[in-house]
């Protein structure tokens, strides 16, 4: 009997370090974090896993402390290849961080309904927004702060920002963050690349130092609040910081569009099924 408990809980650490990596691995590869993943299958799959169910909250909270090491660990991998905007990442992390913190403190007040319903709406806006991201066009305006990058092909790639949109998009993509614990790069990358032009790469790398940083402030308001499961935290933090470096390196050698459309139609079962089970809680 003892030997079937300790096999079943192998079992169980090996399922989680396993979600961990595939979250990982897809949040680095696109710049989404992994917690749009983590979040969903901690909440679905809580009983399986770990023979109990998983509250929201504690999903979002230990979801978001695992983001600061994948996000760690993609960051390292990005910087080393010179990729990494620093200047405009730490402008988005002075309201991004801030606003992580008032989400991450609202978290706890929704209810399980509410919560599954508008994660699962949010995540079918993601989802869409991931389809529809091939057919869009950066805008060709000229914003007052100039920016530009070599990459390895020698190619210069040009862009741009205004102060005051810069504050207001890292505050409302902090804020979400917090509040879902996604991290906030499946909002900040569309958006650098739209509006400002940021070349994609540079852009998803950027995006990972800043969820770097968020995630720590954010992260931080949900231990305070003891919304964090430490001991599924060490679980899930190996595979976190394993999928973090997969992903930066699969990023850089390939375009990873197969990988994409799976990622693509995994939002959509799990938005799909989180907005069942919040439509069938009210």
């Amino acid at each position: 009997m003892e030997e079937a408990g300790i096999a079943l809980f192998l079992l169980e650490w090996g399922l989680l370090a396993i979600l961990a990596v595939v979250a990982a691995m897809f949040g680095s590869i696109v710049g989404l974090g992994g917690g749009i993943i983590i979040v969903p299958a901690l909440m679905l799959l809580g009983p399986q896993l770990t023979g109990q169910e998983i509250g929201h909250a504690t999903a979002v909270g230990t979801s978001l402390t695992m983001l600061i090491v994948t996000a760690l660990a993609s960051t390292l991998s990005y910087t080393k290849k010179g990729i990494v905007d620093f200047r405009s990442g730490l402008l988005l992390f002075a309201t991004s961080g801030p606003a992580a913190m008032i989400g991450s403190a609202l978290t706890g007040r929704l209810q399980g309904s509410a919560f599954s319903l508008s994660f699962g709406i949010f995540m079918l806006l993601m989802a869409v927004l991931l389809i529809a991201r091939d057919s869009l066009k950066p805008i060709s305006r000229q914003w007052p702060i100039e920016r530009n990058f070599t990459d390895a092909s020698g190619k210069e790639h040009i862009y741009g920002y205004a102060i005051a949109p810069m504050l207001g998009i890292g505050f409302a993509v902090g804020f979400i963050s917090g509040l879902f614990g996604i991290g906030g790069g499946s909002l900040f990358v569309p958006m650098m690349v739209l509006l400002f032009r940021f070349p994609p790469h540079v852009a998803t790398a950027t995006s990972m130092f800043v969820i770097l940083l968020s995630s720590a402030l954010g992260s931080g308001m949900h231990g305070w609040l003891g919304e964090i499961d430490w001991l599924l935290l060490v679980a899930l933090i190996p595979g976190a910081w394993i999928g973090g470096k997969l992903g930066a390196r699969i990023a850089s050698r390939m375009s990873g569009k197969k990988l994409l459309w799976l990622l693509r139609v995994t939002l959509l079962l799990l938005a799909c099924q989180m907005i069942i089970e919040g439509i069938v809680k009210l």
